[in-house]
């Protein structure tokens, strides 16, 4: 069993997004900020006429952790699981690939991934720029 995300009005462009492996981020239309994950009205202003951008996809590590347990499928473990803070400006959660968990570091330049589980279901992930 694969759980799953609870896909709501606010949040069916960022999913959809991921399908298309695009990275799309909310942006209020009012007053421009970038706000993740995505809600119904902009957090600064509290305007509720939010839009949404494609994100460049490249950023850096801002912080991490190494899950070891409890398993929870499709992850791999153990699961290196990131805050990636965006070129945009914005901030992410999401999983690290392709690096071992002693070799993250604060700061390393990371780029969005994409991994489809089933024909309804593509997460994001990021790995090493460059690599």
């Amino acid at each position: 069993m694969i759980l799953r995300p609870g896909v709501t009005h606010d949040s069916r462009f960022f999913w959809d997004g991921l399908r298309e492996r695009k990275l799309r981020i909310q942006r209020c239309a009012a007053c421009g900020r970038l706000q993740h994950p995505p809600a119904p009205m902009c957090s600064a202003c509290h305007s509720f006429e939010m839009a949404a951008i494609e994100a460049c996809g490249r950023g850096t590590v801002h912080s991490f952790v190494v899950a070891e347990h409890p398993k929870i499928p499709p992850f791999e473990y153990p699961n290196v699981i990131v805050l990636v803070e965006l070129e945009e400006g914005t901030r992410l959660v999401s999983r690290l690939r392709g690096v071992a968990p002693d070799a993250v570091a604060i700061g390393q330049p990371v780029v969005v991934d994409f991994e489809r589980v089933d024909d309804e279901l593509t997460l994001h992930c990021f790995r090493p720029a460059g690599s």
